[in-house]
């Protein structure tokens, strides 16, 4: 996750989409965690699984118990537009598709989303599935991809920049700010391209905020409407979400590819992830992508998250059956 020339393009995505979810490296943060949803009797913390006993044997029976009758979903109680705790996220809704689609009751596990998340989560039995996975994600089976994205430039649009590439040679007179995981912000891909153009000092906005107010990413976006920056570089989901719901009026526009040779993508496949060797639970979680590609599609525009080109594996017309 360190500043790398060789970073791997999903390694880098995990973290800066916000997932940090490598399974390596620090835990969730004690206290900082597992906040049950007030009106929801479908959730389980990790306090809660914890008080039952010790381990991974505890946290199995979160998800295993019942699991013909349950779909246990592991998620962030305070990452919008992804996800928290009063299910107010586009990955939330969809959850709810997958489980009345699948016949299941749907329960949560909380957990802040940092490192070490799918390592104490999915692999530690407290869940069955996690959502907004990069597809091919290597620490879980991923199923087939639900939408694609990519990182974006935020402006204000009173400033009519009209920011596309990369190379536009405004960027090296301009005030930047892209977000980062602890004191590094260098590995989102965008970034490392524009340091390959000797474009630095980039400001950093830390992705994990104040964790005790809500939606701490939201203040790369607020930057750039107080004026504080000229652009910021996010990644899709979070900057559309973020600018649509700010008092000043935003532009957000995908950043072009970089065409340079060995560049990493800026758009992704994202997906959903379970345990590897769970192939009957993949199998039926690409059955409800299949069938319930266009709600999945309008949900996420709901949300106004910018969709990229249809990934190669994606939901056609003739696939969208009813159960």
């Amino acid at each position: 996750m360190q500043m790398a020339p060789s970073v791997k393009p999903f390694r880098a995505l995990a973290a800066w989409l916000g997932l940090m979810v490598l399974a390596g490296g620090i835990s969730s943060p004690a206290g900082a965690v597992e906040r049950a949803a007030a009106t929801s009797s479908t959730t389980t913390t990790a306090a809660e699984s914890a008080a039952s006993g010790s381990g991974s044997a505890a946290l199995a029976s979160a998800a295993d118990a019942d699991s013909s009758r349950t779909l246990c979903v592991c998620a962030d109680p305070n990452n919008l537009p992804f996800s928290n705790d009063r299910e107010q996220g586009f990955e939330n809704e969809i959850a709810k598709l997958v489980a009345k689609d699948l016949g299941r009751e749907l329960r949560y596990f909380w957990w802040a989303q940092r490192r070490g998340f799918i390592r104490n989560t999915l692999n530690a039995h407290a869940c069955d599935v996690v959502l907004g996975l990069p597809a091919h994600f290597d620490l879980a089976l991923t199923t087939r991809p639900y939408y694609r994205s990519s990182y974006v430039f935020v402006t204000r649009r009173d400033r009519n920049l009209d920011l596309r590439s990369l190379d536009d040679a405004r960027l090296r007179s301009l005030r930047i700010g892209a977000h980062m995981i602890g004191d590094d912000y260098a590995s989102l891909p965008p970034v490392q391209a524009l340091a390959r153009r000797g474009i630095t000092g980039i400001a950093g906005y830390s992705i994990y905020g104040d964790y005790s107010k809500p939606n701490p990413p939201a203040n790369l976006i607020g930057a750039v409407a107080s004026g504080d920056l000229d652009v910021a570089v996010a990644w899709g989901p979070t900057a559309a979400y973020f600018a649509r719901r700010s008092p000043v009026r935003l532009s957000v526009t995908p950043i072009a590819p970089d065409v340079e040779e060995g560049a990493p993508p800026f758009s992704f496949d994202i997906a959903m992830g379970v345990r590897k060797g769970d192939v009957a639970l993949k199998a039926a979680l690409d059955g409800v992508i299949a069938r319930r590609g266009k709600q999945i599609r309008k949900i996420l525009e709901r949300y106004d998250v910018p969709l990229a080109e249809k990934p190669a594996e994606a939901v056609t017309h003739s696939e969208l059956k009813s159960p």
